[in-house]
């Protein structure tokens, strides 16, 4: 059967409410407030799991999970003058306590290096407790002006992971970054989320931040989204604070920072990417249900009961090894309106039966990838279903990947870049590397720049700007 993906990628945004909302995820736009969505069971489940692998994988580096307060006093975040100017437009003031006007401002989190720099200068004095890591996973608040999107741009992030380290140097400092790197890298695989990595330019780092990597993943509708973002903070904040270390040598210094951080766009990437006209298709590590078991109801009662227990037997049998399944035993419903709720939902794999199956044996599946359908015995079914979920999690990953990599082009001029663009993709262009040509290929394309990639690119083509001999590629792209 033909997988169809034009109202994926042509109408998205209609697309991504649609799913989201009927295949139960995320309910958006119907709070009486801009910018917030209410994540419902069955998305909480999917933001469950996702949640669980990015903490074993912090777990296993030696992260360590704390949870700091929603509030920061505005004396915090005036330490540090630039972090603040950063957000300084997005930031929401509670200035009120009941009827009395409060004598400290205080701000929603918008991140979390003031306050945590703060306590951090309480609790660690010598190199000896170097490097620390931690982490949180909590809501921030961003008095997001531009138009908002649900999961992508939110005025309240529900699931903003934020991990912030402290080192003796600033090399240790740039090890725990590429660390990072390799931490999200696992994940996003993982999750069979495709990626490009860029160093952001001097003018789009996070404010504070030495230096600032992102990972960006191209939406159904040719705009980049920035899912996760590493940055080395130097001793920025730590010298905003006057918070000093005692050295091996027995001298003090201001220590050195990282920080990093992902949120639910990363799971608006899982459900967009590998989606098609039908809804969502998740990989099914992380899917709520791995397989959705619909009983075909017989033409009497007593043969339509009998296959409802042998669907019942094999939920039983699936569940026994370890498979995420339940049994559809809404007799109100059709088995095409049946068929059609799971698809949007995502779940990877179908089993039908019905009386055929049971007279045999033997279930019907069909998976959700390709709609693909196979008819297994009962006794090898757990081991079949194993086998599709590994095929899928595969299919999907390659083809997200195809997807991203046929998307990626080079444009040697202004002109090709603005056609390429038109495309839907990210475009690569020779760069001088001074920031006013950069600045300028935004104005020029009315397009974003991502950054340089981590690989050292060699280009003999001159900069799109100036002429001059280009010293590396910058991309470009369509964003929210």
């Amino acid at each position: 059967m033909e997988i169809k993906r034009e109202k994926w990628s042509k109408n998205f945004s209609e697309w991504l409410d649609w799913v989201l909302f009927g295949g139960e995820f995320y309910d958006y736009g119907r709070y009486p407030l801009k910018g917030v969505g209410i994540w419902l069971p069955y998305g909480f489940k999917l933001r469950k799991a996702v949640v669980d692998l990015i903490r074993k994988l912090l777990d296993e580096t030696g992260h360590e999970e704390v949870l700091f307060p929603m509030l920061i006093p505005d004396s915090l975040l005036k330490k540090e003058s630039e972090h603040i100017k950063g957000f300084e437009e997005e930031v929401y003031w509670i200035t009120k306590g009941g009827s009395e006007e409060l004598d400290v401002k205080l701000a929603l989190r918008p991140t979390s290096e003031t306050a945590i720099t703060y306590m951090e200068s309480l609790w660690i004095k010598s190199y000896k407790q170097l490097p620390k890591k931690y982490y949180q996973i909590v809501s921030v608040f961003r008095y997001e002006t531009k138009a908002t999107r649900p999961l992508i741009r939110l005025r309240e992030v529900t699931t903003f992971k934020e991990a912030h380290t402290l080192h003796v140097d600033f090399d240790d400092a740039m090890r725990q970054v590429k660390e990072a790197i390799e931490i999200y890298k696992k994940f996003f695989d993982e999750l069979g989320i495709p990626y490009v990595i860029s160093q952001r330019p001097e003018w789009d780092k996070f404010p504070g931040a030495v230096v600032t990597y992102a990972f960006d993943t191209l939406m159904p509708d040719g705009r980049t989204l920035q899912i996760g973002t590493a940055h080395h903070l130097g001793q920025h904040f730590t010298k905003a604070f006057d918070y000093k270390i005692q050295k091996e040598d027995g001298t003090l210094d201001y220590p050195h920072q990282t920080s990093y951080g992902i949120s639910e766009r990363v799971i608006a990437s899982l459900i967009s990417i590998h989606g098609d006209d039908r809804g969502a298709v998740l990989v099914p590590s992380v899917a709520p249900i791995q397989v959705v078991v619909i009983p075909i109801p017989a033409k009497n009662q007593e043969d339509t009961n009998k296959v409802i227990d042998y669907a019942e037997k094999l939920r039983k049998k699936l569940e026994e090894g370890g498979v995420r399944v339940t049994v559809d035993k809404d007799m109100d419903k059709t088995p095409g309106e049946k068929f059609y709720i799971w698809e949007i939902k995502g779940v990877p794999i179908r089993a039908e039966v019905g009386l055929r199956e049971l007279q045999n044996s033997s279930v019907t599946l069909k998976r959700r990838d390709t709609l693909e359908g196979k008819v297994v015995k009962l006794e090898n079914v757990l081991e079949e279903v194993k086998k599709l979920m590994d095929e899928i999690t595969q299919n999907l990953k390659k083809r997200a990947w195809e997807n991203l990599n046929s998307r990626i082009r080079y444009a040697k001029s202004v002109e090709e870049a603005n056609s390429l663009l038109e495309e839907g993709v990210i475009v690569e262009v020779p760069w001088c590397g001074e920031e006013s040509c950069g600045l300028k290929i935004e104005e020029m394309t009315n397009a974003k720049v991502k950054g340089i990639p981590l690989d050292d690119r060699k280009v003999s083509d001159p900069c799109v700007v100036c002429k001059k001999p280009a010293k590396t590629v910058l991309r470009i792209a369509k964003t929210y």
